[in-house]
């Protein structure tokens, strides 16, 4: 099981921009500390913590933070058009188009993603596969 899942940033104020845009939508709770930004879905009374969580932070090794070539994090939203809004919210915010959203041939009928980068690079996926929503055609 993934426990938690970090990306670098050089610019935390502009990282918290760029999350703040679209991870509450999702139910992510958000702390900040000296080491970073953190989030974290809620944990239900009596119940374990919702793995994975997610976190923002400056490389430990003082060296500028770099985006991994191949890495990607992906966010499951509710619906279609959550992908739509969160994406475009997220744009607004400074991040970076990869991919508008939509259907890809090489997925399942239903997974509808967007694709973006955060304002370091990181590449981050939006999607649903919801089979009660319309569906790819062919």
């Amino acid at each position: 099981m993934i426990s938690y899942v970090t990306v670098g940033a050089d610019d935390i104020a502009l990282a918290k921009q760029f999350y703040a845009a679209f991870l509450p939508a999702l139910g992510y709770g958000f702390k900040e500390s000296p080491e970073g930004l953190s989030y974290a879905l809620p944990i239900p009374a009596g119940r374990p913590a919702t793995l994975p969580e997610f976190y923002v932070k400056p490389p430990y090794d003082g060296q500028r933070a770099s985006a991994g070539n191949g890495a990607m994090v992906a966010f499951e939203a509710r619906s279609q058009k959550q992908v739509r809004n969160l994406h475009a919210a997220a744009l607004a915010a400074g991040g970076y188009d990869e991919g508008q959203p939509g259907f890809r041939a090489s997925y399942g009928p239903h997974f509808y993603v967007g694709y973006l980068r955060d304002p370091q690079g990181n590449k981050v996926a939006l999607f649903s596969s919801d089979p009660d929503e319309p569906k790819r055609n062919g």
